[in-house]
This record gives C-alpha cells, structure tokens and sequence, in this order.
C-alpha cells in the first residue's frame, strides 16, 4: 500500500504542475491585452465607441420629427401654425421650411388621406403642404 500511495504521489507530482501551468496560460491567453486583436476580446466592459457622443441633429430634422409627431397627435393644421411660428423666428430654418411642410403633406395624407388632409392647406412655405399632399396622393 505503501508503494502505490509513493506512486501516485510521484504522479501527482509531475503532472500536477504541468496542468497548472497549462490552465494558466490559456487563461492569461484569453485576457485582452495578450492579443493585438482587438475584436479578439473577451472582456468588453470599457468598449472602445462607449465614451463617444451621438451625432447632434440638424434643428430642421429636429423640428420636421417634432412637428410630424404633432400632426399625428393633434391635427396638420396646427403643425404647419407651428411650422410658420419656427420660421419667423428662426430665419435660418425657411430654406428647410419647403421640405418640411412637403412632409408634412405627405404624412397628412397618410393619416387623413387626401381630402381631408388637403382641407388644412395654408399658405406656408409656397403652399409646399399642398403639394406634398398632391405628391403622396399621385404616388398612393
């Protein structure tokens, strides 16, 4: 008994450290900094995009989304009120003022189809609403 528990303690002895070693290099092997890879990485607490900003948008964008989210909500009629509003007071939004009420025309038609949607028709932007109306009309 003696011999056999020598044995298998000289075993242990010599293959114990082996697998240590082995486990510990392919743990270190899976860290990311062993790797030049850097889609390679396991660990992805700190990203690289983490800290960056979003991309500010452009007031017109900001002021088409606002002002189609308001003629879902309340009625055209009070997004292109609105849409006359932004633009006396913010001179530099009437070059976007022809699209954003030829979006407005389109989205109307969409959710009040063409006769009622051009019942709100005003005189904005060149009566750009109209024609957006009568685009989204021809193409539906």
């Amino acid at each position: 008994m003696t011999h056999t528990a020598r044995r298998i303690g000289r075993t242990l002895a010599l293959v114990l450290p082996v697998v240590l070693v082995l486990s510990g290099t392919l743990a270190v092997a899976r860290v990311p900094w062993s790797t030049s890879n850097t889609t390679a990485q396991v660990l992805t607490a700190s990203s690289d995009t983490a800290s960056v900003r979003a991309k500010s948008r452009a007031p017109q964008d900001v002021l088409r989304d606002k002002l189609l989210l308001e003629l879902q909500e309340k009625d055209p009629g009070i997004a292109l009120t609105h849409l006359q509003r932004e633009v006396e007071e913010r001179p530099s939004l009437a070059k976007h003022c022809i699209a954003i009420a030829r979006a407005l025309g389109r989205s109307a038609v969409d959710t009040y189809g063409p006769t009622r949607a051009q019942s709100f028709s005003r005189p904005v932007c060149d009566t750009s609403f109209a024609f957006g109306v009568s685009q989204q009309t021809a193409g539906s």
